[in-house]
């Protein structure tokens, strides 16, 4: 039988994050072998998996990262909040994040097949299965590019956000101002022009049939929906809405006050609570 020392067990520790126990028994069922033991971590992941593979991972995390003009958001998700808090939870969804904003995958499939820690990201979650015994679910990723990109996330890391700006170079803080007004006000878009047909002509429905309901004259009825419709797009698109820290003045304005040229060119918003 091979001599497991503290070494050989703190060494598994450190590549795989499972518990010293855990790594313990590996190695000595593996009899010295890493690769082995590493093996054996992974299978009892899968195992893990495959039992918990119908609950419900409705917790976890939002992370959201700019460098430069890049920026993504992932959210990964377990079954509860304790382990939501884990750090080394949280720890493997910062590693993913920093993967996709090395690598720019192309979808959520592309992301799972990038190797991290010299496996692929899918093995990964399985073996961080096994050590942490829940269900983890890479759940949503999405990327941006502008000239610039400013990320935001919400204290309890339940809610991030992304904003791509028109200019670099600008001051950090305008950036982050309008990715807290995307977390906080939740746009459906940049301006009215990007709003979908299908929305607006819901919103006209919701209108006429608002002002049926409250007795409204037939011949009027078009025109309340209409301004239903604009007050819709100043609540809900983003560069028409109310500033948060400063409710007198438009994003819009907001950001001409930085520079008369600057805009958005798009915002990306996650929510674990959706």
């Amino acid at each position: 039988m091979a001599q497991i020392t503290a070494s050989d067990v703190n060494k598994l520790r450190k590549m795989t994050g499972a518990g010293m126990m855990d790594c313990k028994k590996a190695l000595v069922e593996a009899e010295g072998d890493f690769d082995k033991a590493q093996q054996i971590i992974r299978e009892k992941g899968m195992a893990i998996a495959n039992k918990r593979s119908d609950r419900e991972a409705s917790e976890g995390v939002v992370l959201a990262k700019a460098d430069g003009n890049k920026g993504a958001i992932i959210a990964l998700n377990c079954e509860t909040d304790f382990v939501a808090k884990n750090e080394d939870f949280v720890k493997l969804a910062e590693t993913i994040l920093d993967t996709v904003l090395k690598n720019t995958p192309a979808d959520l499939e592309s992301l799972n097949n990038m190797e991290i820690d010299g496996m692929k990201l899918s093995d990964k979650i399985v073996e961080q299965t096994g050590v942490i015994g829940e269900k983890i679910d890479l759940k949503y990723f999405d990327k941006i590019e502008a000239e610039q990109v400013s990320a935001y996330i919400h204290s309890d890391k339940k809610l991030a956000t992304l904003v791509g700006l028109t200019k670099s170079n600008i001051d950090e803080q305008v950036g982050k101002d309008i990715a807290m007004q995307v977390a906080a006000m939740d746009p459906v878009a940049v301006n009215k022009e990007q709003v979908s047909q299908e929305d607006i002509d819901k919103e006209l429905e919701i209108g006429r049939n608002q002002a049926i309901a409250e007795g409204k004259p037939e011949n009027i009825v078009d025109k309340i929906a209409q301004g239903k419709l604009s007050k819709f797009f100043k609540e809900s698109t983003l560069l028409n809405q109310a500033f948060i820290k400063e409710n007198k003045i438009t994003v819009e304005q907001y950001l001409q006050q930085t520079d008369k040229d600057l805009s958005v060119t798009g915002f990306k918003r996650y929510s674990i609570k959706q």
